[in-house]
């Protein structure tokens, strides 16, 4: 139990929606979500194929804990091959999407082929049909959503959609459900929207049935209660994950200006203090914090822009509240391209919401245009007559709008950094690993971070592992590699169960097993999940070097490996990859060459794959 065990194949070629059983020898291999949508993912494509063709299949996948009463049960991913890497992409998302897809009686929703016209895909339980999206093509993610939920008459229907940037092919477009939560990196709104799918709207109304109620009820009430006297978990209430800024900054790994330097003067007018502290005309911006469907956590930020702020003075459309700043979007809007105007960047998470557009991304292609206007190989009539220096709020919030809606220079950075910069000569420039942005650390200041975005199967990622408390506790190499394989593993296993990372902090995977072993058949372990999550990284890898990617993309850019760190705790530091990757290499089984060696596939049941 736990699993619906179903699964919906919609094929927008041929036009068909077809359910059928979930194969259980993989559920049990696998879990769910992550691993199990990427097993079928292997299954069902040649990674080889071009991530914006028709070849290319789009998952969707909950896990087995996934709408059940257990914390953090909202929990969804997109699986699929990611056009802004040319490797393997999973999203994950909160909100309520996930739970009504699987309250519809599906574990996952594999999306084939392409419609020729815009469509829709409306689920509700057994009946689903393909729609013309006719007339939702050019809107907005916020507009169809309202437009769909008018439409069918339901206020409760749960709708993921994408917006012009997903339709036009940003390379980091994503999927949005609950008007402020997404699927964020990787582009994966590129790929719906090469497809022609607009949107999914769901409703569910079938239970979720669990092998043993009496004792998951239980499990769950004491693991709900664990996690609640956590002080992590406490301070994630109380501040969401903004508190971080403040963190990176006293530590010395806040990229700032494109990763030139490691802190930002102006951290104090966009940190939590800042969002929670009225301004002289008595606007406060952060209203209130919120929780995804079954969370104990509620770390989401809502949040309004001051009516006077230049971004929307005159635009009364934007005078509502929506989501608020978090760690990621306050660095990538923030320190990384020198802005501390806390309403734009308020406003710029806004636009990445209303168009589908991944924050991370969009900051980091941003501040690589900002470099080269600032070498002057960008001119000011390339970018639209708008001055691309660092600190301009301006180029922010008029840049971002220009990137969703696809119009003037936003058609260069739809490109993501590592075209941009190819484009103009500089790929130097590009902060990404396999073409994905970096997240908001410094990977001189935090050698385990900086391995695991070598690493890392989707490109550059700091939700892929854990070496946060390893790094500020020790700024050297040592340890980093096996903290980093380890976490990498365990993190896998938590995507594939199908609820949020941040229960980690109270949480073990042998915390995890206890819910699964009451929820679902058969007998449940930690070590069973860790090996789980093993098997999974494995075949990420497969798919990756399958579809072309070798040992090479294993790396970093040249500033991290060779410009030291100017100040903070690792002044004079770069990065030692070299140090750590052939030690992590020899943990994970690989040759040296990178390459999963028959000895681990065998451990791993994952013969079949070997290249």
């Amino acid at each position: 139990m736990g699993w619906q065990k179903k699964i919906l194949r919609v094929d927008l070629t041929a036009g068909t929606c077809v359910a059928e059983p979930l194969n259980m020898d993989w559920a049990n291999q696998y879990v769910g979500a992550r691993g199990l949508a990427t097993r079928y993912l292997m299954e069902g494509m040649d990674p080889a194929a071009d991530a914006l063709s028709p070849e290319n299949n789009l998952i969707f996948a909950n896990g087995p804990l996934g709408g059940t009463m257990a914390s953090t049960s909202g929990r969804y991913v997109v699986v699929t091959k990611g056009p802004l890497t040319g490797a393997v992409a999973c999203s994950n998302s909160g909100g309520k999407f996930g739970a009504e897809l699987k309250f519809a009686g599906y574990d996952l929703l594999i999306v084939t082929g392409k419609s020729e016209e815009p469509v829709y895909l409306l689920i509700e339980d057994d009946d689903v049909s393909i729609k013309s999206a006719a007339h939702l093509w050019g809107k907005t993610v916020w507009k169809t959503e309202e437009t769909l939920k008018a439409q069918h008459h339901s206020e409760d229907m749960k709708v993921a959609s994408i917006g012009v940037a997903g339709e036009q092919g940003v390379y980091y477009a994503c999927i949005v459900n609950d008007l402020h939560r997404a699927a964020g990196r990787s582009g994966v709104g590129a790929v719906m929207g090469s497809k022609g799918l607009k949107a999914i709207a769901v409703r569910g109304s079938r239970g979720i049935r669990v092998d043993d109620p009496k004792r998951f009820m239980q499990v769950v009430k004491e693991k709900n209660a664990k996690l609640w006297i956590d002080p992590s978990r406490k301070g994630l209430t109380k501040t969401g994950t903004l508190a971080m800024i403040d963190v990176m900054q006293s530590f010395g790994g806040l990229p700032t200006n494109n990763f030139k330097d490691v802190q930002f003067d102006g951290v104090g007018k966009i940190n939590h203090k800042a969002v929670t502290t009225k301004d002289r005309n008595g606007h406060q911006n952060l209203i209130t914090n919120k929780a995804c469907f079954g969370c104990t956590i509620a770390c989401g930020r809502i949040a309004h822009v001051d009516k006077d702020h230049f971004t929307v003075s005159n635009r009364k459309e934007y005078w509502h509240a929506s989501g608020g700043l978090e760690y990621e979007t306050a660095f990538a809007f923030g320190p990384v391209v020198g802005v501390d105007d806390v309403n734009a960047l308020t406003f710029a998470n806004y636009l990445m919401n209303e168009h589908g557009m991944d924050p991370i991304s969009f900051g980091v292609t941003l501040a690589a245009a900002m470099e080269l206007y600032e070498m002057g190989v960008l001119t000011l009539e390339q970018t639209d007559g708008i001055p691309l220096t660092f600190g301009n709020a301006e180029a922010l919030t008029v840049m971002a709008e220009k990137t969703g809606k696809f119009e003037g220079f936003g058609q260069e950075l739809a490109l993501g950094s590592k075209r941009l910069c190819e484009k103009y000569g500089h790929p130097e420039l590009a902060m990404v690993v396999k073409g994905q942005e970096f997240a908001g650390y410094d990977s001189r200041a935090m050698q385990g971070m900086g391995l695991g975005y070598a690493t890392g199967n989707r490109g550059a990622c700091h939700l892929r592992h854990d070496t946060f408390t390893q790094d500020f506790e020790d700024i050297g190499t040592t340890g980093k590699a096996e903290a980093c394989k380890t976490s990498q593993d365990d993190v896998s296993a938590i995507d594939s169960v199908g609820i949020c990372l941040f229960t980690a902090s109270a949480w073990d995977l042998g915390d995890l097993a206890d819910q699964l072993d009451a929820a679902c058949e058969g007998e449940w372990t930690a070590e069973r999940l860790r090996e789980s999550g093993e098997r999974t990284w494995n075949l990420e890898r497969l798919f990756n070097m399958k579809a072309g990617l070798t040992m090479a993309d294993d790396t970093l850019p040249p500033r991290m490996l060779n410009d030291p760190v100017k100040t903070g705790t690792a002044k004079g530091n770069v990065n030692e990859l070299d140090v750590m990757l052939p030690e992590y290499y020899s943990l994970r089984e690989w040759s040296e060459s990178g390459v999963p060696t028959d000895a681990v596939l065998k451990r791993l049941d994952l013969g079949a794959f070997s290249l």
